[in-house]
């Protein structure tokens, strides 16, 4: 299966799931609740407030493993202006989020941190339900982001 066949089948619409593919092409799902919800429009307004661009949530990316979906992705104007729109992106956006739910495997994080610093991310970040975020760049994990922006004091509230 690919992604425009995913968007197309109208028995996969309306899930209360996260829909991604993998390498081979086969539909992966994963739950999200309200609170999952909550931090994804949270973190992106945060983004879009403190760093301009836009955000987006269950943003398509296109990697060798399959199409991903980040809960979040932050995009700068120059990023928009070289991409716009397609469904999947070809190319990761600067800031890609994922907010981890307990459903989640600390593996499947690594894993999608790299597939998208590999297709161009300059910064993933982990949010978990707690409020504690971890910053992901090429080199590995940072104590901050390269942004000057930190979500961490208020998301603690």
């Amino acid at each position: 299966m690919n992604w425009a066949e995913v968007l197309a089948d109208k028995s996969l619409q309306d899930l209360p799931y996260k829909i991604e593919l993998d390498r081979y092409g086969n539909i992966v799902m994963s739950p999200a609740s309200n609170r999952h919800g909550r931090l994804q429009a949270w973190v992106g307004s945060f983004l879009e407030r403190y760093l301009g661009g836009e955000f987006m949530v269950e943003c398509s990316v296109d990697t060798p493993e399959g199409v991903k979906v980040a809960d979040v992705a932050w995009c700068s104007p120059e990023f928009l202006a070289r991409h716009g729109y397609p469904t999947p992106y070809p190319e990761a956006p600067e800031i890609c989020v994922e907010v981890r739910s307990p459903s989640n495997a600390w593996e499947e994080m690594r894993v999608k941190i790299a597939l998208y610093l590999g297709q161009g991310a300059r910064e993933v970040w982990i949010v978990f339900e707690t409020g504690e975020v971890r910053f992901f760049g090429p080199e590995g994990e940072r104590e901050r982001s390269e942004y000057p922006v930190d979500p961490r004091p208020e998301l603690k509230h």
